[in-house]
């Protein structure tokens, strides 16, 4: 992981509400970019974005027909799948940047597998725009996996009022038609059968656990949630260095912005049957000003589009 992890821990140790239940199957996962020369290091967080857009923007054959191209060729193919405006929501941008941070944040930190590049079908095929943010394969060992369907946002702020749509987004992503359609797409799209981090075996056993005649009941004991808010923050706005005190605030806040979402999240989906089964991942990751970071990214696309 290039960034600094503050919090990676079970949400039982920080939660702030007892009276919050069940809460044994989430964790927190709270992540920073680091400091230089007195600001925040905007170079860096762009880096990593386009580091990493290749794996959401592409499918597996075309990142593989332009290996022997270059960088340069991978880039532009996979800036021509980007949207750059998405709903609206916060004035209709950072949609994507917020996407292809989860799939790094993935591929890094969790060692996950991207099965469905969401972006390039988001762009390619109305059908596949539908669902989570992210679809990965985290293979656990040879012969077991877990499967990983994400949503993420890129937020102005991350106040009480803004939990609801997102907690609304991952109710709807765990009901039973959205798993069961999820997992159609998962065992119909061609990178499941090019990826070679996959045994064979363990592919066939994929698409059995996932084939739309098994019960969904079947799937929620190896269903992971991971939810990315990407948010603007006043306290790494007014920052100037990676300082103890920085540190020990934006620890603090995000317990709180923590057990607040878990308590909406709970209120609304806790009457999903089997909900205490599923494993459902918070991760907030601030930045100083949303505008900057969504130009300097526009921008740059715009270049590899032209």
């Amino acid at each position: 992981m290039r960034f600094e992890i503050l919090i990676d821990d079970i949400f039982s140790v920080i939660n702030q509400d007892d009276a919050l239940m069940p809460i044994e199957n989430k964790r927190v996962l709270s992540i920073i970019n680091d400091f230089e020369d007195g600001s925040w290091r905007y170079d860096k967080f762009q880096k990593f974005i386009w580091n990493n857009i290749k794996e959401t923007a592409l499918s597996y054959k075309e990142r593989q027909a332009l290996v022997d191209e270059g960088e340069d060729s991978v880039l532009t193919e996979a800036a021509k799948n980007l949207r750059l405006i998405d709903d609206k929501e916060d004035a209709g941008e950072g949609g994507e940047i917020a996407e292809i941070l989860l799939y790094g944040i993935m591929k890094n930190y969790y060692k996950a597998l991207p099965v469905v590049p969401k972006i390039f079908y988001k762009q390619n095929t109305q059908d596949f725009a539908k669902g989570a943010d992210s679809v990965h394969i985290v293979v656990e060992d040879e012969t077991t996996f877990s499967l990983w369907l994400g949503e993420s946002k890129f937020y102005n702020s991350i106040e009480n009022a803004r939990f609801d749509k997102i907690v609304d987004s991952v109710n709807n992503s765990i009901s039973k038609g959205k798993l069961k359609k999820e997992n159609s797409i998962i065992t119909n799209v061609s990178d499941l059968n090019d990826l070679p981090e996959i045994s064979d075996s363990l592919r066939k056993d994929i698409k059995s656990a996932l084939d739309r005649n098994v019960s969904i009941d079947e799937i929620k004991p190896i269903l992971n949630i991971p939810i990315l808010l990407l948010h603007e923050c006043g306290i790494t706005k007014a920052a100037t260095h990676l300082t103890n005190e920085y540190i020990e605030e934006i620890k603090n806040y995000h317990k709180d912005r923590a057990t607040q979402y878990f308590k909406k999240q709970i209120a609304k989906c806790s009457g999903v049957d089997k909900y205490s089964e599923i494993k459902f991942h918070i991760i907030l990751f601030p930045v100083p000003e949303k505008k900057k970071i969504v130009d300097k990214f526009t921008q740059k696309a715009n270049v590899y589009r032209t």
